[in-house]
């Protein structure tokens, strides 16, 4: 029995549309980082704080992810 290779043109073009994307949300928060967070130091606040460990947390999500570590490790 010959097996058909599998036509795999769709999936391959939603991963690299998938791939853009991360790569322009990744450009626009180093971009932001970049302007520490639209923040002057003598603005800081606890409110800046939380928002921030909030970015952290979601980031160390996907990278644990990605990266087998944390929760994900294997």
């Amino acid at each position: 029995m010959t097996r058909r290779a599998t036509d795999n043109t769709k999936a391959l073009d939603a991963f690299i549309a998938a791939k853009i994307e991360i790569d322009a949300m990744l450009e626009r928060l180093a971009t932001l980082s970049a302007d520490h967070f639209e923040t002057h130091p003598d603005e800081i606040n606890w409110g800046h704080v939380g928002t921030l460990n909030h970015y952290r947390a979601k980031l160390r999500e996907i990278t644990d992810m990605a990266f087998s570590e944390g929760e994900h490790a294997e």
